[in-house]
This record gives C-alpha cells, sequence and structure tokens, in this order.
C-alpha cells in the first residue's frame, strides 16, 4: 500500500532545501512531471514491476490509491511530502491545483507492457 514519508528539509533565511537522499529503496530509472492540469483525473492504472515517488514540488493534489484491500486519498500539499507507490497500487491523481506540478520518480524505463489499466473492484 502506499505510503507517505516526509522528507527531510532544512530552512533558514536564504531558503529552503529539501532533501531526497536514501529515502527510495530502488534505483531511479525515469523522471516525469505532470502539470497545467485541468480538473482532469490523470494516473487510473497500477504496474506489474515499477515502484513510483511522488512529490508534488508546487501547488498541491491528491492521489486516490487502491491496493485491492483498502482505498485511501493522500493528499500531496507540500514538497517535504512524499508518496511511495507500490507496484500493483492502482492510483489516480485529481484535484490538482492551477499551479501544481508532481514529481515522480520512478524504479524502471517505461515499459507499455508493465501497465495494468483494470481497477479492482472495490475502486471507485
Amino acid at each position: 500500500m502506499g505510503h507517505i514519508i516526509n522528507l527531510t528539509t532544512y530552512k533558514d533565511s536564504r531558503g529552503i532545501l529539501t532533501v531526497l537522499d536514501r529515502v527510495v529503496d530502488f534505483e531511479i530509472k525515469r523522471l516525469f512531471y505532470i502539470y497545467a492540469v485541468d480538473d482532469s483525473d490523470r494516473g487510473g492504472h497500477r504496474h506489474h514491476n515499477t515502484y513510483q515517488a511522488a512529490i508534488c514540488i508546487k501547488g498541491a493534489c491528491k492521489i486516490t490509491n487502491n491496493d485491492g484491500q483498502k482505498t485511501e486519498i493522500f493528499n500531496l500539499d507540500t514538497p517535504e511530502k512524499c508518496l511511495i507507490l507500490e507496484p500493483n497500487d492502482w492510483h489516480v491523481m485529481h484535484s490538482f491545483t492551477e499551479d501544481a506540478i508532481l514529481l515522480v520518480l520512478a524504479s524502471t524505463a517505461f515499459d507499455p507492457k508493465d501497465y495494468i489499466y483494470e481497477p479492482y473492484e472495490n475502486t471507485l
């Protein structure tokens, strides 16, 4: 099941530095970001093998996650929160603020065969 990791953050008069160091348990092989989203949902799939780490580096969004047993909604409203998604976690990204930028780190390069587009029965 997906879970939040609070990232180490340093704040002083010069600004804010948030660190993603030894936080994810996978080698990062792909990075992408989603922005300029209207009121549409993004995602709507799960993976056979891919782990992901999602950070809303600007603005806010929500990610609904279902692991086949339970559904949970994660509110990514600060760049200090990192949502870890495991393979087979059905996820839908939604409720993007106008200025939202969602950064996603993935454990695999893009492979269309890794995607599963059928939700679990109890996923809404």
